[in-house]
């Protein structure tokens, strides 16, 4: 699972690459660095005592000595102890020992305090992760999908709290707690110090010479007596962001795969991904069966909404002959077109509130292909070898902007020219932003518009052939389950409008009878 390298100034953690996580599609026998202690996203592991009174103790820059330069899993070998070794004049001895584990992301440290001394030994053990701001790049044509960086810490009232580079900049932090734990998380992987079940320690930021920051966490005081031993114990986990594995690490660690304030939508999204997965093999066609079982579980709805814009559509021309009729009235301009409306059993608002519905599901579903280390190089088909990163020649985001085009012309056009020209040059803009986004992403994008393109299509046709309203008369539209009731809201909110558009009209009316034009004052 690793190739990790500890160094003995420290006996810290300073080099984990994860074998089973290669650094890029071009380098397919290189590990990925998770843990490194140089370049721009220097990012480590520290550990070491604290004794009371400037008692001799270890930190992150005492020497140790190793009984050997390199350790090797052998086979039929489950676990691997790396063993090094500190000593003070004084006959305190600190032995401190990485243990690891065979298909495991956790490791186990142990810092052993032998005390020799002739007094008693007061201290604590501390725990950090320090590490450097990555160097992303930013803005609408460098940035495409962007995931947080930064510290996090868990506490039983705060089950998942981020302490950004900023934040600690600004505000180090200081707080005791119990049963908790602290990580520093990436795009896709994390590392995580988690204390023993029942411990208290205080959690701590810095920043140090303003381009490194800190996040750990310092145990509570042991004394040891002379002649003693005492360990201090700990689990670091280095690894990626799979939720089952979290879970079963420590409490909330799973909330590390951030699907924001939607997790009660995403979390069954991917399981259901996951499951797809399970069967066709492929994590792109698991995106497109998913796209395609979301659509048809929302296909009433989008009916309900398609249906509206096509009949819209059908009106446009009636609507313009009405605002040449009314010109500048448009008192009289609004209520002649809520008759219409009305006449026509067309509602303005059945288009919107069908789509609003579908949104944080949409929404949910965006956070998941973005958050998931299973699509991280995952290969699709023909050119995408990766789906996490941008398509290398551009054609899904392409493909995605004709769709999206499209969809735009089955659409009714704005009767506002500049809103209709703004709306006309979407497609353009969408798709620039698209270069950049993760090929998964895109893919998701555009089978969801040609599914959408596909029943918008066929709605519109039979608006415009008037099958719809032959349906209509000869069987009654069902009042029950909840599209309907999503249509009944709609309908609603379509004679409030009627009915605020009369209320204006009298209004109008009752000022004109007193013998005065709307607007201009008796002298």
């Amino acid at each position: 699972m690793f190739e990790a390298e500890i160094d003995t100034i420290g006996g810290d953690l300073r080099r984990v690459g994860l074998r089973t996580y290669p650094e890029s599609v071009q380098q397919p026998d290189q590990p990925f660095q998770l843990l490194k202690d140089s370049g721009p996203d220097l990012f480590i592991a520290q550990s070491g005592l604290v004794a009371l009174h400037d008692g001799p103790a270890p930190n992150h820059y005492a020497p140790f000595t190793a009984e050997q330069s390199e350790y090797q899993l052998a086979d039929g070998q489950d676990t691997l102890e790396v063993r090094l070794n500190w000593s003070d004049p004084s006959g305190v001895k600190v032995v401190k020992t990485y243990t690891f584990r065979r298909g495991s992301f956790l490791v186990e440290l142990n810092q052993r305090v032998e005390n020799g001394s002739a007094n008693d030994w007061q201290g604590s053990q501390y725990r950090q992760f320090q590490r450097t701001p990555p160097k992303t790049k930013r803005g609408f044509f460098g940035g495409g999908v962007t995931t947080y960086t930064g510290a996090v810490i868990s506490t039983p009232e705060q089950r998942y709290e981020k302490v950004s580079f900023d934040q600690i900049a600004k505000e180090p932090l200081n707080q005791t707690v119990k049963d908790g734990w602290i990580a520093m998380i990436q795009h896709y992987f994390l590392g995580a110090w988690i204390p023993n079940a029942g411990e208290t320690d205080t959690f701590y930021t810095k920043a140090i010479d303003g381009h490194r920051y800190v996040v750990g966490m310092t145990s509570a005081v042991q004394s040891i007596p002379a002649g003693a031993t005492g360990d201090f114990h700990t689990r670091l986990y280095v690894g990626p962001k799979l939720p089952k594995v979290l879970d079963k690490v420590a409490p909330n660690l799973h909330l590390t795969v951030d699907y924001g304030k939607l997790t009660i939508i995403a979390e069954p999204l991917f399981w259901l991904l996951k499951a797809i997965h399970g069967v066709v093999g492929n994590w792109g066609w698991a995106i497109i069966f998913l796209t395609i079982l979301i659509k048809l579980a929302f296909y009433k709805l989008s009916e309900t909404s398609y249906r509206s814009m096509a009949n819209m559509r059908r009106l446009a021309p009636e609507l313009t002959r009405l605002k040449e009729l009314y010109g500048d009235d448009k008192q009289k301009m609004n209520q002649a077109m809520m008759d219409m409306y009305k006449k026509e059993k067309v509602n303005p608002l059945g288009g919107c509130l069908p789509i609003l519905v579908q949104i944080p599901v949409f929404i949910a579903l965006y956070w998941v292909l973005v958050e998931s280390v299973q699509l991280r190089q995952a290969p699709f088909m023909f050119w995408i070898k990766d789906m996490s990163i941008p398509d290398p020649y551009y054609v899904l985001p392409l493909v995605m902007g004709v769709t999206m085009f499209a969809q735009q012309k089955l659409s009714p056009a704005p009767p506002d020219p500049i809103q209709a020209k703004v709306m006309m040059s979407l497609p353009i803009v969408f798709t620039f932003m698209f270069l950049w986004f993760p090929a998964g992403l895109v893919l998701y994008w555009v089978v969801n518009n040609m599914l959408s393109i596909t029943q918008q299509w066929v709605i519109t046709k039979r608006v415009e052939s008037g099958a719809d309203a032959a349906a209509a008369k000869a069987k009654p539209e069902s009042g029950s389950g909840w599209g309907a009731r999503i249509r009944k809201l709609a309908e609603q909110g379509r004679d409030k409008l009627i009915e605020q558009g009369r209320g204006k009209l009298v209004d109008l009316n009752k000022k004109s009878s007193t013998g005065q034009a709307p607007g201009k004052r008796r002298k």
